[in-house]
């Protein structure tokens, strides 16, 4: 049955295109997880923290900045961190400006990991959502992805290249 506009509930045309969101929010993840934790042993969140931090001026990010990239709660990020202190590949130090804030740094068997994983993990996304899209669509899905965000929280996300200095 079809809604009218003042009508409760999502229209036949919005459930329709909903359900292929919906999947493709439970599919994708779950792709980018089992690939990295296969080839590099990191999850999909890990592996964007690793390369956020590599991107970043000395490789280094204050962990409420990089919570705020990841769209994470510190909490999350605190335990994330913790795992990659384990391994390795990021230590924790404390801001020499500013003894109240904690910063991220990236080691260098964490960069050497993120030189290893970005190639098959780009090309896997190149695989799953690049490769069938035409420009025109890869430009809609960027637009339509970056609203949609907006809608969710207005805070601006993390990309690559970002050269925002590395604060709150």
């Amino acid at each position: 049955m079809q809604h009218s506009s003042n009508e409760p509930g999502l229209s036949a045309g919005q459930l329709e295109v909903w359900a292929s969101v919906a999947t493709l929010l439970e599919r994708l993840p779950t792709a980018l997880d089992a690939q990295l934790q296969r080839d590099s042993g990191l999850t999909h969140f890990e592996h964007g923290l690793l390369y956020a931090l590599d991107t970043a001026p000395e490789r280094t990010q204050r962990l409420s900045t990089l919570a705020g990239y990841a769209s994470s709660t510190l909490s999350r990020l605190s335990r994330a961190i913790s795992r990659l202190e384990k391994k390795g590949w990021v230590r924790r130090e404390i801001d020499p400006t500013d003894g109240r804030v904690t910063l991220a740094v990236l080691t260098d068997a964490g960069h050497e990991l993120v030189l290893r994983s970005t190639p098959a993990h780009h090309a896997l996304v190149e695989r799953l959502v690049f490769e069938s899209l035409t420009e025109q669509q890869v430009r809609q899905l960027g637009a339509i992805s970056t609203r949609i965000a907006q809608a969710i929280t207005p805070a601006t996300a993390w990309s690559p290249g970002d050269d925002r200095p590395a604060s709150s």
